[in-house]
């Protein structure tokens, strides 16, 4: 099913799977938090993507892309 608020253009069909193309969410507004807060936010930013690929979606971007993004917005 799919969710209201995700634009149409972000999901696609393959092979029965879901996959997300984006857009994806930016954390760079988060940069200026102490370290010990954006740990957490990247915490929350994996638990968000395994609780939708379990679920069945699957992301155009790569894990490693992914890891390289959020930790880069959050100079981490």
């Amino acid at each position: 099913m799919n969710n209201p608020s995700t634009p149409p253009q972000a999901l696609q069909q393959v092979a029965g799977a879901a996959i997300i193309s984006g857009p994806w969410p930016s954390y760079a507004a988060f940069r200026n938090l102490p370290e010990r807060e954006r740990w957490v936010l990247y915490g929350s930013a994996k638990a968000y993507r395994e609780a939708l690929e379990l679920q069945g979606l699957v992301m155009s971007e790569s894990y490693d892309q992914f890891v390289r993004r959020v930790t880069e917005e959050l100079e981490l």
